[in-house]
């Protein structure tokens, strides 16, 4: 009988894949997804998540980081987390209004890419170091964003952009 070799990489994936499925069948009742938490408020547009919510499988996650009064932001493409180089440090920022994020890959964890979950922007994939990418976050509200060679190991991320108040 032929054996099958499971790596930690595979079992990982399978397991988000799981939870991932296995959080959607329990979302129903929820009308804003805790968008709210995130953003400090709701604009009522969706069920877009909370960057908490989103992130709950991201192990570098460990609350949003207040980089507001900045006219950019850098973040690296490739840190350290979900059991390799396969997370956005800081995995969630706090910004201003028309702030700029720069990505900055470390050429750690293979192919990376940023691409947003409402598609306003994708990156190329990129494995070297040094290659950078950005975007200016004019708008309040949280974008969610991911690595698509990654996604199912965690490798995601989030911008929230604090109202003008």
């Amino acid at each position: 009988m032929p054996r099958t070799h499971l790596s930690r990489r595979t079992i990982l994936g399978a397991t988000a894949a799981i939870t991932a499925g296995l959080a959607g069948c329990s979302g129903s009742g929820s009308t804003d997804g805790g968008a709210a938490a995130a953003s400090g408020g709701s604009d009522g547009d969706d069920a877009q998540p909370s960057a908490e919510s989103y992130l709950s499988d991201t192990s570098n996650y460990d609350g949003v980081v207040d980089e507001t009064g900045r006219s950019e932001v850098s973040v690296t493409v490739g840190a350290e987390s979900n059991g390799g180089n396969w997370g956005y440090g800081p995995a969630a920022i706090r910004v201003s209004p028309g702030t700029t994020v720069v990505w900055e890959w470390n050429g750690r964890g293979g192919p990376h890419n940023v691409v947003a979950e409402d598609e306003s922007f994708r990156s190329e994939q990129v494995t070297s170091a040094g290659h950078t990418f950005s975007q200016t976050f004019s708008e309040p509200g949280t974008t969610l964003y991911y690595c698509t060679p990654h996604r199912g190991l965690g490798m995601k991320g989030a911008v929230v952009v604090e109202g003008s108040e």
